[in-house]
């Protein structure tokens, strides 16, 4: 179903810089859609918006039995992140932090229903880190993504230094941000995580490092 984005309050922070691109709802929340040659771009090389799926931080010693008792898989080791069967990701920051990514398969509702069922428990140390005001999620997928991020980013992410599940807490474009390497069998991605008010500028230098590799902005629904 395309939509008009005025028709819709729930906005990424980044969607002034659409255009007049065709747009879509997934679940409750609105997303650019995809066009008929976002497939193919995606391949070469696409930056997607993914910022109105929700996510979530949990902090504290007893999160990781919170988490595992809601039925999430876990990493075992800081710096990874562990794909849930039903779609989501849940990256483990540190000993006691994870981060939780919402899935495309059914509009990040788990993710956002685990969020408002939280509540404050004396008794366990495990503390809510809303994330959906923080961070800007953008999604990059293609052939080129290690020398894309070279550009723009000093950490080595080749495949042999950033496996599927890697996660590198860095700088990207002069910013402080978060990636992940959540390719899949048929396409390769990233996802970046950064500060929600940086994301104009970060949208705006991705774009200009992608320009040499062919790179173009694309819809969500090439990702599903």
């Amino acid at each position: 179903m395309s939509l008009n984005i005025r028709d819709h309050a729930e906005r990424s922070p980044v969607y002034e810089l659409h255009g007049n691109a065709p747009l879509t709802l997934l679940g409750e929340r609105l997303f650019v859609a995809g066009a008929v040659s976002d497939s193919e771009q995606l391949q070469r090389c696409a930056l997607v918006d993914l910022s109105n799926l929700p996510r979530v931080g949990f902090r504290g010693t007893d999160a990781a039995a919170y988490l595992q008792n809601k039925g999430y898989q876990l990493p075992d080791r800081p710096n990874q992140a562990c794909l849930q069967h039903t779609g989501e990701q849940v990256l483990r920051l540190s000993q006691t932090e994870y981060f939780l990514l919402g899935s495309l398969t059914d509009g990040g509702a788990r993710i956002a229903a685990d969020e408002a069922g939280w509540h404050y428990d004396e008794s366990l140390a495990n503390y809510l880190l809303p994330r959906q005001d923080s961070h800007t999620w953008l999604a990059l997928t293609g052939a080129h993504l290690p020398e894309l991020f070279a550009k723009i980013c000093g950490v080595d992410l080749r495949t042999e230094a950033f496996p599927f599940g890697a996660v590198a807490q860095t700088s990207v474009a002069r910013l402080n941000a978060i990636v992940v390497n959540g390719s899949t069998a048929n396409l390769p991605v990233f996802h970046l995580l950064c500060d929600r008010a940086s994301a104009h500028y970060l949208w705006g230098a991705l774009l200009d490092a992608m320009d040499e590799f062919g790179g173009k902005a694309a819809g969500i629904e090439a990702l599903q």
